[in-house]
């Protein structure tokens, strides 16, 4: 009984391995799968780092020297038109004041006193002439004088948001040392560089009256809710970069945008009969772009494409495919140039859209 179950069993082990290969052989062939380009309409997401500027943003410097009597803001306050901000002591600048004060009154005597002795033909023309040259010298020195003394008080010229304050209180001051930094943060104007090439195909898309909406992705990768219009572009290019920068203007109700933040405007450029295909159809040497393109006789070749622009999980092909042809999409590492393969067909339109879906 024993001798007639050992060659069963060997029987048994042998046929096990033999159609073991032949399931491995079919595995694999299924594995290899075969698409096509898509040609159709979409939107790309071009993507550019940007820095972002108040629309004004300015310094305050002292305008007359004395010492910092008075500071009545603290940085990153919030400050109203015309409200005060810094003191100067003003001794100095009122005494300068009163005494041009009383050289206008005394010219003043003085023009009352010759027009009377004109009138009496005491003395001349010219005499009062002169009395009157020298009340609107007295005139012109006081007014100088109030300017002085008004500068001493230095209120901000539009509402903002104060920076860094550069001098404490009791400070001496110099004339024209910086005392902070003032930014106007209800719209903010964001700066890009875009290439000539997208700078032509902007100035051919875009209306003349019509603003390109464009949106911002702040630096914690999160997008602002409000978009922005990029309303102007710099005169000339940089002849180092061969670049031209673009301004959108971000409204910033919340003021959650500051002077001096970075971030990437994100513009969307719609594309006409754009040849799609999935990156995982490719394969990357030597810094270029292939894939595996399935001829008529089901045989594999490797053609060098070039790729136009890129999308999570896709690539928009410039050339080197056409819309007809197979590409291989799976199984490009089980297989070499000039093999012939079977293969499983898949559908581009359902695959594209597939991967077009946002991820969740």
């Amino acid at each position: 009984m024993k001798r007639i179950l050992m060659p069963m069993g060997l029987c048994a082990l042998l046929c096990y391995t033999s159609c073991k290969p032949k399931e491995e052989t079919k595995e694999e062939t299924a594995k290899l799968v075969v698409t096509s380009p898509l040609k159709m309409d979409t939107t790309l997401t071009k993507e550019y780092v940007c820095q972002i500027r108040s629309i004004r943003n300015i310094e305050l410097r002292a305008q007359e020297k004395g010492y910092l009597q008075q500071v009545l803001v603290d940085e990153g306050q919030f400050v109203k038109a015309g409200q005060l901000l810094f003191k100067i002591m003003p001794k100095i600048y009122e005494a300068e004041l009163l005494k041009a004060e009383a050289e206008t009154q005394a010219a003043e005597i003085e023009v009352q006193n010759t027009q009377a002795l004109a009138d009496k033909n005491v003395v001349s023309k010219n005499e009062l002439a002169l009395a009157n040259v020298r009340l609107k010298k007295a005139k012109a020195e006081q007014a100088l004088a109030q300017v002085h003394l008004a500068f001493t008080e230095i209120r901000a010229p539009f509402d903002g948001i104060i920076d860094h304050l550069h001098l404490k209180q009791g400070s001496l001051v110099e004339e024209g040392d910086l005392l902070t930094s003032l930014s106007d943060n209800s719209h903010m104007w964001v700066y890009f560089n875009v290439s000539e090439p997208e700078y032509l195909n902007y100035e051919a898309t875009v209306k003349p009256k019509e603003k390109m909406e464009v949106n911002l992705l702040m630096a914690n990768k999160q997008l602002f809710k409000h978009p922005g219009l990029v309303e102007t572009i710099e005169g000339e290019f940089n002849n180092e970069t061969g670049n031209i920068a673009f301004r959108a203007n971000f409204p910033n109700q919340e003021g959650l945008l500051r002077h001096g933040e970075t971030g990437t405007i994100l513009l969307k450029e719609p594309i006409k009969d754009a040849l799609i295909i999935p990156q995982k159809a490719t394969m990357e040497i030597l810094d270029k772009k292939y894939v595996f393109v399935v001829n008529k006789d089901n045989v594999v070749q490797l053609r060098n494409i070039t790729i136009g622009a890129e999308m999570p999980d896709l690539y928009v092909v410039q050339d080197g495919l056409n819309g007809g042809e197979k590409i291989l999409l799976e199984g490009l590492r089980k297989v070499k140039n000039n093999d012939k393969i079977s293969f499983k067909y898949e559908e581009p339109k359902p695959l594209i859209a597939r991967l077009m879906l946002p991820s969740e």
